[in-house]
């Protein structure tokens, strides 16, 4: 993998962000006054209509800072929770971050494990809002490589296994994983590899939620895109270098920018009637509808780059060559054994309508997972649940997350 090899599109996409910046800084300024202006002008469409274009102008370019996580409460049973964020372990890449919980008992510890796929770990907020009901809350808070010196070093599949366990030792025995997606593949990798290595600190269980474990399983339109095209082509077509502006300057990176364009342009036309949506609710009045869409897109939009080893480690390993399942994944020079783990409870999470990780690729962990005792195993498919929707929404607090408390409950020993 060569420098030569890098495509200058990153700078391009810099010098158009810089150029549209004024007219989306006025705009992202003029749509809260607008908006308190409606308070006292309610029925004034053009008020109305002028608010509406400023948000979608504001919308339209990228964010590249992470959003607040925004949990400074919660209510349980009635009872409101004062909560506050601390950062209790700290590397160049990824802080480990608690959301302390005023109370004297905060319940089992869960250690919620964030996708490294262009989002930051916010997207997980809703999922991290729900479990602090009833646990004690860590999420790996990954930094955008971008503003990681290259002086750090490179962060491949191993550095971010060695994160894992790294956060689960300092944690301790008594912490459960809840895996989201794409970390699914390095969160088993960990657990097998602390397995191996009789660590005393293997944790409880293992929650995997629509994870790509096994992507032979009914290939969705991901894996296949992921398979069209020899490792080469990624590498000398979406990997750009960070500019000079940035403390990660020359840094290979596969650049946010593209990552949401590859997002967005699965379900163009979906994405589309959402803007449309937003800005017809909004000069019609409907405010709660169309700040419920432009809250979601805010976060949506807010984009991280990511390690150029990690993702094509990550496509080559995971999407191509289907490593874990077929015995091949190495750390650090050994082979990974899912068969090693016999003291970690495992649960996998599949959503019947997922169109990023089809049915069946998550459940493969199963079999993976050889050695664990059958009481130790289980598995629930969410009827109507698409990719976001098995940690994200109604059907994740009401029906999944029910499951995934006793789960958690049932090992806490």
């Amino acid at each position: 993998m060569m420098i030569a090899a890098t495509a200058p599109h990153y700078q391009i996409y810099q010098a158009l962000f810089d150029a549209s910046y004024p007219a989306r800084s006025t705009a992202r300024a003029l749509a809260p006054w607008l908006r308190q202006t409606m308070f006292w002008l309610p029925d004034n469409c053009t008020v109305r209509k002028l608010t509406a274009m400023c948000e979608a102008v504001a919308l339209a370019g990228l964010t590249h800072e992470r959003p607040s996580f925004g949990i400074d409460a919660i209510e349980v049973d009635g009872q409101k929770i004062t909560v506050h964020e601390e950062a209790t372990h700290v590397t160049p890449f990824a802080t480990l971050l608690h959301f302390c919980k005023d109370t004297p008992n905060p319940g089992p510890k869960v250690l919620l494990i964030a996708p490294i796929s262009g989002h930051f770990a916010t997207l997980l907020t809703s999922t991290a809002r729900t479990l602090l009901q009833h646990h004690d809350v860590y999420i790996t808070d990954w930094h955008n490589i971008r503003d990681v010196p290259l002086s750090a070093g490179t962060f491949g599949m191993d550095a971010f296994i060695d994160h894992l366990i790294g956060f689960i030792d300092w944690l301790g025995p008594e912490t459960h994983l809840v895996s989201v997606c794409q970390p699914t593949v390095g969160t088993l990798a960990a657990v097998a590899v602390m397995a191996a290595a009789q660590s005393p600190n293997q944790p409880r269980s293992m929650t995997l939620m629509a994870g790509p474990i096994d992507c032979r399983i009914n290939p969705s339109v991901v894996n296949k895109l992921a398979t069209e095209k020899p490792i080469e082509w990624f590498e000398q077509n979406l990997i750009g270098l960070v500019p000079l502006r940035y403390k990660g300057a020359l840094r290979r990176v596969y650049p946010g920018y593209m990552q949401i364009s590859a997002f967005l342009s699965m379900n163009a036309e979906r994405h589309m009637d959402s803007f449309r949506n937003m800005f017809s609710s909004r000069v019609s009045g409907d405010h709660t509808k169309a700040e419920s869409i432009r809250d979601f897109y805010a976060e949506y939009l807010a984009m991280m780059d990511m390690s150029a080893e990690f993702y094509l480690e990550t496509v080559r390993f995971v999407f191509q060559e289907h490593a874990l399942p077929q015995g091949k994944l190495e750390y650090r020079g050994t082979r990974v054994n899912p068969a090693a783990i016999r003291r970690t409870a495992l649960f996998t999470i599949e959503g019947e309508k997922d169109d990023i990780c089809s049915i069946g690729q998550t459940l493969s962990a199963h079999d993976l997972c050889s050695k664990l005792a059958p009481y130790r195993k289980q598995h629930h498919l969410q009827p109507g649940a698409g990719h976001y929707g098995v940690f994200n929404g109604k059907r994740w607090e009401r029906q999944i997350y029910p499951r995934v408390r006793a789960f958690i409950h049932d090992f806490d020993e």
